[in-house]
């Protein structure tokens, strides 16, 4: 684990005029488009298996109290300094993001973060007014704060690129301890609330689209091992939600004892016995279930692209279908990158973001349904 570097803290606020509009993405663009850079699967190494990668760095400053102990006082003097260690940054990156405050925040607004994987459902629902988020536009990188620890660093990007992710989500961390005293103790590392992350304070996950392993009835006796290598799986939105659609979350168990480059080796080197099994058993299925495939897969295709009332869990097990079948070269005229999106374009904050109106669940089931529809016929356009 690398040990942080001692600075200064400053208590004054620098005032700087920051270019809205990165990339040709405004902040706005962030609550009211879908897409973003993790969802671009298509030079990543891969991303037929690996919808994505994320590096997430748990940071806390020694000299204030951890998230759970803060008051108004001292959470507005916390804010104060993320604010200026924000501002006053010259690296790049950091310049390109931006810092979006709770307070300033619908309920809705909040869970569309959730949605996007940009911060967790625990920060979402708090009413604290020193809470926020700092983002880069595209989703790339972002930063969670005063969610369990004071700082949540994530860098979040397509296929297999765990090492790239925590290339740029270490740069991240780097540019904020040059104005910010980290709390780190030269035995246990890296301080955080809980004691799971002491140390390295790194989770490493990945994005998993296992159909083939889930169909041939392995995944039990395949997660089970994982489990034995330290490993988790999780559900799509993480930990204490289920697998839906075949889509897991394999992440990274020990934080301590390792160092930040052990843990992505360990988890690149098993995924990538993973994403072999799975090959391995779609060949399978093809030679010995050729035509139960192919009719399992046209199924999906044709209620997704007829259906008037769908409901969430039925959307991610047909997009499923769907994403094996265009992966596997049975349905051609259909862009991968247009299922990524639809994984989070059907969730419930989204659809009501895009109707403009709170929606009962039979509305939200019909407004899901028109947007499958209408996303799989653009897909095929674009494709």
């Amino acid at each position: 684990m690398r040990k942080p570097r001692k600075s200064v803290i400053r208590l004054k606020i620098w005032k700087r005029e920051r270019d809205k509009e990165v990339g040709g993405m405004t902040i706005k663009k962030l609550f009211e488009e879908t897409f973003l850079a993790w969802m671009n699967g298509e030079t990543a190494i891969h991303s037929d298996i690996v919808i994505s990668s994320r590096v997430r760095l748990a940071r806390n400053l020694s000299e204030i109290a951890f998230p759970h102990l803060l008051n108004q006082e001292s959470g507005q003097k916390f804010m104060q300094l993320i604010n200026e260690a924000w501002q006053k940054s010259e690296f790049k990156e950091l310049k390109q993001m931006e810092l979006v405050t709770f307070e300033n925040l619908s309920a809705l607004d909040r869970k569309i973060l959730v949605e996007k994987h940009l911060i967790s459902p625990n920060h979402a629902q708090s009413t604290a007014f020193y809470q926020g988020l700092l983002v880069k536009p595209d989703g790339s990188l972002a930063v969670m704060i005063n969610e369990e620890d004071h700082l949540r660093i994530q860098c979040f990007l397509p296929g297999l690129q765990l090492e790239e992710a925590y290339r740029r989500s270490q740069e991240i961390d780097d540019a904020l301890e040059k104005e910010l005293d980290f709390a780190f103790d030269d035995r246990r590392g890296y301080l955080t609330s809980c004691p799971t992350n002491i140390g390295t304070g790194m989770r490493a996950s990945l994005m998993l689209h296992l159909p083939a392993i889930s169909i041939s009835g392995q995944s039990g006796h395949i997660f089970h091992n994982l489990n034995q290598l330290g490993l988790t799986v999780r559900g799509i939105y993480g930990e204490g939600t289920e697998a839906i659609g075949n889509f897991f979350q394999l992440s990274n168990q020990i934080t301590l004892g390792q160092s930040e480059e052990d843990i992505n080796a360990s988890l690149t080197t098993i995924s990538q016995q993973v994403i072999e099994q799975e090959r391995m058993l779609r060949e399978s299925l093809r030679e010995q279930m050729k035509y139960q495939l192919e009719d399992r897969i046209g199924r999906a295709y044709g209620i997704l692209t007829h259906a008037r009332l769908i409901s969430s869990n039925e959307a991610l097990t047909l997009l499923s279908d769907v994403r094996l079948g265009i992966d596997m070269g049975m349905i051609p005229r259909i862009s991968a990158n247009a299922l990524n999106e639809l994984v989070v374009d059907i969730r419930p904050a989204h659809l009501q973001k895009k109707a403009g109106s709170d929606m009962d669940a039979v509305s939200r089931d019909a407004k899901r349904a028109e947007v499958i529809r209408e996303k799989l016929q653009t897909g095929e356009e674009e494709s």
